[in-house]
């Protein structure tokens, strides 16, 4: 394979990158930490390269789109390759109306269109993706799969239908089964109708599921009670994919930092910006939140930033927000023990109710300061357990970041940060340390253009926080 990379890639990315680049359709399925995007980023310059495309689209979820056009397209694209990447947006300012237009230039570069998949439930974002694919050699790829598992949701659908207006089809996620074998129906019809060899999802169903008949009231319906032929279900999905865990790669470093961004909503933006602006900010319910000093300032910004603020009156208040929305995202593409860490006990709460309804009591379990002390070991014993059920441990930094190990915990998960730099690192050496067997990835959940961004950064840096805000008139950067 003649190619040049820009950055070099581990020993299980170029297994994947032979196997696949010049296949009508193919599926990554390969561990969060892996870095699956890069491999597909290679896939298409190669096929740029040898003239079998001249553009591509990549579909993500909301929390990680832009992060292709921002970070992993131009960290992994090669130098040699002229490329133009435009992120769609429903509501485009100026400039990026002016780049959604332009990228349909007849120009000779590799032309990269980076789409939410929540765009494709609507008319306006399905009828500007049909115009581009329609209008080039398009390699069409659904970052995280199984945001389309669900055969009868309008995404599915209409990503379905485009895919066929495309040369080449790609799938990426770790996990492509998160409930049931039949999840896997729509993310191999999206590549093709033929990948699995039946022609309907009732008729995969069939084979592949044990199904009883059932009447409640006047309503008749087949219910799934298990499932079969999974052996042979599994030859034919590996016919046309590539599967890797972390631990299988031996040349992958031992700890794998990712981030996770959310966008603040309406409500979040109102009392951001007022603070930010006027260190003051009226809420919908009347009461005010005021701050009288710089770090205030940046304690009331960052927890807005993460969905709640406290007023004046010393209550704390929820803001509409979508940052528990992204963390049950991230849950669902993960597999293994977790560490969920939060910087406020209103976000462990939080954390705890939502999990609690989701995934069922049995499943996620606490370690602050109200878990009372003669529950925290025995949690920690059960969390440690291999065989227990326990696989998310909700805790913060000040608690759980000392003293404790948490070797069976495979992934970390920081729903938001602490401050303090010795904290951060302490926290993260609960699950890497000795005892531990696998790779641990990390993973930030963000809000853009926020406080939050630069906590997260100074922390990726290795910076004191305390002296970063307080030295000279750095305060002023940190609050923008």
């Amino acid at each position: 394979m003649k190619y040049k990379f820009k950055t070099q890639p581990y020993e299980h990315q170029l297994e994947a990158l032979k196997r696949s680049w010049n296949k009508p359709e193919y599926a990554y399925f390969m561990e969060m930490g892996t870095g699956k995007s890069k491999v597909l980023i290679d896939n298409i310059a190669l096929l740029y390269d040898k003239g079998a495309i001249n553009a591509a689209v990549i579909v993500a979820p909301k929390g990680v789109y832009k992060n292709w056009s921002e970070k992993e397209i131009p960290t992994h694209m090669p130098e040699h390759i002229v490329y133009n990447v435009v992120a769609w947006d429903p509501a485009p300012t100026k400039k990026n109306k002016k780049a959604l237009v332009d990228i349909f230039e007849p120009l000779a570069d590799l032309k990269i269109l980076v789409v939410n998949v929540e765009a494709f439930s609507t008319k306006k974002g399905v009828t500007y993706v049909e115009k581009f694919l329609l209008a080039h050699n398009a390699l069409i790829a659904v970052d995280e799969s199984t945001t389309i598992k669900n055969p009868k949701a309008q995404r599915t659908k209409s990503l379905i239908k485009l895919a066929r207006n495309t040369k080449f089809r790609r799938i990426l996620t770790g996990f492509p089964v998160t409930q049931s074998p039949l999840d896997l129906y729509s993310q191999s019809e999206f590549l093709s109708d033929s990948m699995l060899g039946y022609s309907s999802f009732y008729s995969f169903q069939n084979r592949y599921a044990q199904l009883i008949n059932r009447t409640m009231g006047q309503r008749q319906f087949r219910q799934v009670v298990g499932y079969q032929n999974i052996e042979e279900l599994s030859n034919k999905v590996g016919d046309f994919s590539y599967r890797v865990l972390k631990k299988d790669c031996l040349d992958l470093p031992s700890k794998v930092y990712l981030r996770r961004e959310v966008e603040l909503t309406p409500e979040q933006k109102k009392v951001y910006q007022e603070i930010k602006k006027d260190a003051i900010s009226l809420l919908e319910n009347n009461e005010i939140v005021s701050v009288s000093s710089v770090l205030t300032q940046i304690l009331r910004l960052h927890q807005v930033s993460c969905g709640f603020v406290k007023h004046d009156e010393g209550e704390e208040i929820e803001i509409k927000n979508k940052r528990v929305d992204e963390l049950l995202d991230i849950l669902q593409e993960l597999q293994g023990k977790t560490i969920i860490w939060a910087n406020y006990q209103y976000d462990i709460k939080r954390i705890l109710r939502v999990l609690q309804d989701t995934v069922g009591s049995d499943l996620v379990a606490s370690y602050y300061g109200e878990t009372p002390d003669e529950e925290r070991q025995p949690t920690i014993n059960e969390f440690q357990n291999p065989d227990s059920q326990l696989q998310y441990l909700v805790s913060n930094v000040q608690t759980g970041g000392y003293g404790i190990t948490l070797t069976q915990a495979k992934n970390v998960i920081y729903y938001s940060n602490n401050y303090d730099l010795e904290k951060r690192l302490q926290s993260e050496d609960r699950a890497h340390r000795i005892g531990q067997e696998n790779k641990v990835t990390y993973i930030d959940i963000v809000a853009k253009d926020t406080v939050d961004e630069k906590i997260v950064k100074a922390l990726r840096k290795k910076l004191n926080l305390a002296q970063e805000v307080l030295g000279d008139d750095k305060w002023k950067d940190w609050i923008g």
